[in-house]
């Protein structure tokens, strides 16, 4: 396996550089003085050591022993995951960003998102279990009855109990409108669970004493499709009066799915037979609440197509650095060797760029979606939040969809660097491949995000959402104009900008005649603004560098090498935003002119 070092250098550089985080963190009453720098340093330098050490030797024995279950339903995760999860929770970690009413530590949930992508880089398998606890404790917090929230948020905050959220459904996965569990009111104002859900990550495991399922299931005579859906609390283990658990409840796992990666994390088909839950928010508002966690897990979903480049880069540059093969066609670099290391060739360094511009990219778009989130969650003045959570949920779509296509991409010329070796289980590299590929399809799609960011969020708002953020690209390259250094990057840029909202004007028009012109644009549309966007977070992340530079530092090859990542990405990378651009206004007809059952005879 690559050895893991988290890059506490890069995560540093846009907490503190990019994105002015102590700034940030001043300016909300809530962290001023809990976030001091001090302590951000102590809890990255903790965290890392915590990953390095115990998550990162597990990353492969997960792999290779997976998830055992017995016939009694009950789930043995592989070896150290479970001694591994209790110096987790002896450490704090769980409850970093959580609010102290419920045993929280009161800091930042942007800290905690730090903490999950150095937890991700490390094992993401493992760092599912008490990744989906964040969804549960969110939605509980924001939809629970005061006493859901003094039953639950307690333990789940701790960690002595994790989450889980149980939506999909043998005959429909996306589709929640036709989901077929049931909910049943009992005399004593809880209700009855009836069905099967699939696809349950982490769903049954030793970790934890108990586990707090979010279910989707109808009430009886409730409205068909997406309205007549409503929100229960399921505990594997009915709590007792003093918080302890009870008796066991009605609900088991019946198995594990045999999956292409994650192997580490028990994917489970859930079997709920009339077991006892707890109704959340309001009847038939089920999936307005569930959007809590799923907008949640979204985020957290980004982040593994960053945490996966930055893993797989971290594999792929070691690599290079050592392996010898052929000699530069410049001449010998290392003569004294019998070849040179293979990091001379242009096309290897050419897969390494790719690789370092997508997690360092991807790195600083999360940073900034995380950031709005603290905004809305904790910012006292309104029009701030009203702000940000809008920005927020334009770029959701994006740094979900896009970030985890390339992500994936990156992870496949992590094994491409490797050669034969990369193809071979022990390096570890097609491992990442593997456990990356989930993260395209979990929570919503590609093109389903797709449609949620050009059909929602632009064309629903007419336009609104994305006008507001093309403005402060706007306002970027207006202020850096006069910018020798960046001046080619700027004008480059501000041509896509402008782009952008001429290719939406297009599809929308097309939209109003033909519907389907939307869905037939989508995934391309999402691509582009995703190279768009990163193209964006490039150029600042070198203004960063060039001012660094231009004021004299001790540094200068890591900001020559911001700079020189920025221009590759601008060169070789942002024009593929071309090829969307050509083909999401090709027309509906393109895709739909085919009958069906002509597409094979």
């Amino acid at each position: 396996m690559p050895e893991y070092k988290a890059p506490l250098r890069e995560i540093k550089f846009v907490m503190d550089e990019l994105l002015d985080m102590p700034g940030h963190y001043a300016s909300i009453p809530a962290y001023a003085e809990v976030a001091t720098p001090d302590m951000i340093d102590a809890i990255l330098a903790e965290g890392a050591k915590f990953c390095e050490q115990e998550l990162a030797p597990l990353q492969r024995v997960g792999d290779t022993e997976g998830c055992t279950r017995h016939e009694d339903g009950s789930v043995t995760t592989p070896t150290g995951f479970k001694e591994a999860y209790a110096k987790f929770v002896e450490g704090g970690w769980p409850s970093l960003a959580h609010d102290e009413a419920h045993g929280g530590q009161g800091l930042p949930e942007s800290l905690g998102t730090v903490m999950s992508e150095m937890v991700g880089s490390s094992n993401w398998s493992w760092g599912m279990y008490p990744g989906l606890s964040h969804g549960a404790m969110n939605t509980i917090e924001q939809h629970g009855t005061d006493e859901q929230k003094h039953t639950y948020l307690t333990k789940l905050v701790s960690g002595e109990w994790t989450g889980t959220m149980c939506l999909t459904e043998p005959h429909c996965g996306s589709d929640l409108g036709i989901l077929k569990s049931k909910a049943e009111a009992n005399a004593d104002g809880s209700y009855s669970i009836s069905g099967t859900k699939i696809f349950i990550s982490a769903g049954e495991h030793d970790m934890a004493e108990n586990i707090v399922h979010i279910v989707l299931a109808r009430l009886p005579g409730a409205p068909e499709g997406t309205k007549g859906i409503s929100l229960f609390i399921v505990p594997k283990f009915l709590p007792n009066e003093d918080g302890s658990v009870g008796e066991r409840n009605a609900v088991t796992c019946g198995s594990i799915e045999h999956k292409m990666g994650i192997h580490g994390n028990a994917t489970c088909v859930m079997n709920f037979d009339g077991a006892k839950g707890w109704l959340i928010g309001p009847e038939n508002k089920g999936l307005n609440c569930m959007f809590t966690f799923m907008n949640t897990a979204r985020i957290g979903t980004a982040l593994q197509g960053a945490t996966a480049a930055e893993a797989s880069f971290q594999g792929a540059l070691a690599y290079a650095k050592d392996r010898l093969a052929m000699r530069s066609l410049t001449g010998p670099k290392a003569p004294e060797k019998a070849a040179d290391p293979i990091i001379v060739h242009p096309d290897v360094r050419r897969m390494l760029l790719t690789q370092k511009a997508f997690a360092e990219g991807g790195r600083a778009l999360v940073y900034l979606a995380a950031q709005q989130n603290d905004i809305v969650k904790k910012a006292e003045d309104e029009e701030a939040r009203k702000a940000a959570d809008e920005l927020l949920g334009f770029l959701t779509p994006i740094a979900k969809a896009f970030l985890t296509e390339v992500g994936y991409e990156a992870t496949n010329l992590g094994v491409q660097v490797f050669g034969g070796h990369g193809f071979i289980a022990e390096w570890g590299m097609e491992q990442l491949v593997r456990d990356t590929k989930i993260a395209c399809i979990y929570e919503g799609t590609t093109g389903i995000q797709a449609l949620d960011l050009l059909g929602r969020k632009v064309l629903m708002t007419q336009g609104a959402s994305l006008r507001n953020f093309t403005k402060m690209v706007h306002k970027f390259c207006q202020a850096e104009e006069g910018n020798e250094t960046l001046a080619p990057l700027v004008s480059t840029l501000a041509g896509y900008n402008k782009e952008w909202g001429d290719l939406t004007m297009k599809i929308g028009m097309a939209a109003m005649k033909d519907r389907e012109e939307v869905g037939s644009a989508s995934v391309d549309y999402l691509m582009y603004s995703g190279y768009v966007t990163l193209a964006y977070l490039w150029i600042r992340m070198a203004k960063v560098a060039q001012e660094a530079l231009a004021n004299g530092t001790t540094e200068e090859d890591f900001y020559k090498a911001k700079l020189a990542t920025a221009k590759f990405y601008f060169a070789r990378v942002l024009p593929r935003a071309k090829g969307h651009a050509e083909s999401m206004v090709a027309g509906a007809d393109t895709v739909m002119d085919l009958d069906a059952e002509h597409f094979a005879f």
